[in-house]
């Protein structure tokens, strides 16, 4: 997995772009409240149901050796094999190893985030295999050769004409050499193409909502159906998950289910929810012949035990980036990582290293939203500014930053001072601004300034506010 350290370039060519633009606002429109909210306020247990979670994912984690152990038990009992790999490069060559034994040519995806992770379709194509996206969003960026821009919805970055464009240069291949504007006919014309890729598959690929330690089921949820073709029509099935996706019974992965889809999609069940549980057995009439778990840690052991831990609890529904200021200005590609908006913010500095990664903790105005939408009730903000500390104790923020910071702290600790200080500011700002009320260039605030006005502060201050209404002695 890689990440962008020109993050603020990135952000401000994105700001720049009307397409993208218009995107985002269809996103904030649909899936950034409305949808969400209609379907958290029909299920009036809903809070309780997030505490539940919540307390699943905990207990999973204090509990993560037996539970995966358990599950790999289970696993094995119903035919299957379990794999454990440490690293990116581990994965990618016993995916590798795993497609030449049935000496696969193609092989067919259903959406896996971890596939991103360790950069698995260029790894394949590099040795002659080629990989295909199954999920809608995932072919259309693959054809377009970017990387997702949303954890579950990779493609919301494109508009309708976009995709038109795209579906034209490459479908006429396949014989369609019409092109092609309404959503439903693009949709059909996707389907035909990738039909003819199931069925031609070797191998099927797909990623891991949860895995089930009772039974040592993989389940997976989709709105397309891929995930189910990709799983059942090839020779071999091969499952990528990471530790964390381990919940101990099939009720606690029901319950999970239920804040799933209403937080990622606004509905109340996803289309489809698929159960797998080893390969195929005498009397089923389909399924994979060989089933294969692999389990890749890649840092996240690093998490328990740490500031961090609570971010393994993360389900990946991708609300925390809807409900973004942030990442509905910038979108997805801005973050320069597998990982986007708040919860990429924490995880991919865990995952490659805070060096690399010193702006995403930054990506962010501390409103609060993604924690008060968390399906899990992930403290995102706080640890946020876990992250911000330490990169300014590491030395990783320029000497400037530092230096500001420590002005403020050396005020901030000094009430006087601090008073002093506020009114003078004050005074200056309400000069500078005159009857506008607008400052239009500050010195040392460039970053605000370059896109906006700085409003001047109106009233009294809070601090003489305080003491005029008697209550500043206590």
């Amino acid at each position: 997995m890689q990440t962008s350290q020109a993050f603020r370039e990135n952000a401000v060519r994105a700001i720049a772009d009307d397409e993208l633009r218009a995107a985002l606002d269809k996103v904030r429109q649909g899936f950034g409240g409305a949808r969400r909210q209609a379907a958290v306020d029909r299920l009036p247990e809903f809070e309780a149901l997030r505490d539940a979670a919540r307390d699943i994912k905990n207990h999973a984690i204090a509990f993560l050796d037996i539970y995966l152990e358990r599950f790999e038990q289970r696993v094995v009992e119903s035919g299957g094999v379990v794999h454990w790999c440490e690293t990116p490069g581990e994965a990618r060559d016993l995916v590798l190893r795993l497609c030449k034994e049935v000496d696969a040519r193609t092989v067919t995806k259903g959406k896996t985030m971890i596939a991103e992770e360790i950069g698995l379709n260029p790894f394949l194509e590099s040795h002659g295999i080629a990989p295909i996206e199954t999920d809608l969003g995932e072919y259309i960026i693959q054809l377009a050769d970017e990387p997702p821009s949303h954890i579950i919805a990779p493609a919301i970055h494109k508009t309708k004409d976009q995709v038109a464009d795209l579906f034209h240069e490459h479908h006429q291949q396949y014989g369609k050499t019409q092109r092609l504007d309404d959503p439903g006919k693009l949709v059909d014309e996707a389907r035909q193409v990738l039909r003819r890729k199931y069925i031609e598959a070797d191998v099927g690929i797909t990623g891991a909502n949860f895995l089930v330690a009772e039974t040592g089921s993989t389940v997976i949820v989709t709105n397309e159906g891929n995930g189910d073709l990709t799983q059942t029509l090839p020779k071999r099935h091969i499952v990528l998950a990471t530790p964390e996706k381990i919940v101990p019974t099939l009720e606690d992965a029901t319950t999970l289910l239920r804040v799933l889809a209403r937080s990622a999609t606004g509905q109340e069940f996803s289309v489809y929810t698929t159960f797998s549980t080893g390969p195929r057995r005498p009397d089923d009439l389909d399924g994979p012949e060989g089933f294969h778990v692999i389990i890749l840690d890649n840092g996240r052991s690093r998490l328990v035990g740490s500031p961090f831990q609570d971010m393994l609890r993360c389900i990946k529904c991708g609300t925390c980036l809807f409900h973004c200021p942030v990442y509905a200005s910038i979108g997805g590609h801005a973050y320069g990582s597998v990982y986007q908006g708040p919860m990429g913010a924490v995880l991919t500095p865990n995952l490659i290293g805070l060096p690399t990664t010193r702006h995403l903790p930054n990506a962010s105005s501390l409103c609060g939203r993604c924690e008060a939408v968390c399906p899990v009730r992930i403290p995102i903000p706080r640890m946020l500014r876990h992250l911000r500390e330490k990169g300014l104790g590491e030395r990783l923020v320029p000497l400037r930053e530092r230096w500001a910071v420590a002005a403020w702290a050396w005020i901030a600790q000094r009430p006087r001072v601090y008073r002093l200080w506020a009114r003078f500011l004050v005074g200056v700002l309400r000069t500078i601004a005159g009857r506008s009320g607008r400052v239009r260039r500050l010195p040392l605030s460039r970053g605000w300034t370059g896109g906006r006005d700085f409003p001047a502060p109106q009233g009294e201050t809070f601090m003489d506010l305080w003491r005029r209404a008697g209550r500043g002695k206590t």
